[in-house]
């Protein structure tokens, strides 16, 4: 069966607000891009946090329901991590925030990650880290002991927003009904879109209409002055 949902969309140049943008509308109601663990596996490939290998041995070793379950969970998280955000967004981040993100670091402290020396080239996998042209390089791996733990990759993303980003730059889409988050990243700190094919493509048009009707509403008084 064909997904009737647009691709999920990667346009806030952090990981950590990509999640926060798997419930958007970007074509002008909201689209859920979580809404069963299939969603939540295939979101996380889409975003590179996951290997394909890897999201393969999660499907075939669950049961239904299980990732069902852990979408559920990944919903939730995202929900609580969207208030810190909007909390925070356009200041500095400051050491007292620590206290309100208790949740996120219990989840870190599941990890059980482990880096491996692998091939440089081979299929696409996560990262690996390496000199320009060695042959071999690093590559953090994770021993997924529990259908949960694929909010690990998630949590890490999150938690680089919070501990890498200028929540300066963070800024919601100025499309009046988009709910889109961004981390502004461009030179002059001037975007003010999600995306210039959606909603500032839409700002285009409405300002276009707007001249027109401008123009319109003109056009009889300056007929009526030149009659006069």
């Amino acid at each position: 069966m064909t997904d009737p949902r647009p691709a999920p969309m990667f346009i806030a140049d952090a990981h950590g607000l990509d999640f926060l943008n798997t419930i958007a509308a970007p074509l002008g109601s909201d689209i859920e891009w979580l809404g069963n663990g299939q969603d939540l596996l295939a979101w996380l490939e889409r975003a590179g946090l996951i290997a394909a290998d890897e999201a393969n041995a999660i499907r075939a070793g669950t049961i239904p329901g299980e990732l069902d379950a852990v979408a559920a969970q990944a919903r939730a998280l995202r929900e609580w991590f969207r208030g810190f955000v909007l909390a925070h967004a356009g200041r500095s981040m400051k050491s007292g925030a620590l206290a309100e993100l208790t949740p996120l670091n219990r989840l870190l402290e599941r990890d059980q990650a482990y880096g491996t020396i692998v091939a440089a080239e081979g299929p696409s996998q996560t990262p690996v880290e390496t000199s320009h042209d060695h042959a071999l390089g690093w590559r953090w791996r994770r021993r997924w002991r529990t259908p949960d733990m694929v909010l690990l990759p998630v949590a890490q993303a999150m938690a680089n927003l919070v501990c890498e980003a200028d929540f300066e730059l963070v800024k919601k889409c100025e499309g009046p009904a988009c709910t889109m988050l961004f981390l502004d990243t461009t030179k002059a700190h001037a975007r003010r879109w999600c995306s210039m094919a959606v909603c500032g493509n839409r700002a285009k048009q409405a300002s276009h209409r707007a001249r027109a009707r401008g123009t319109a509403a003109r056009r009889p008084q300056s007929a009526q002055k030149r009659k006069e």
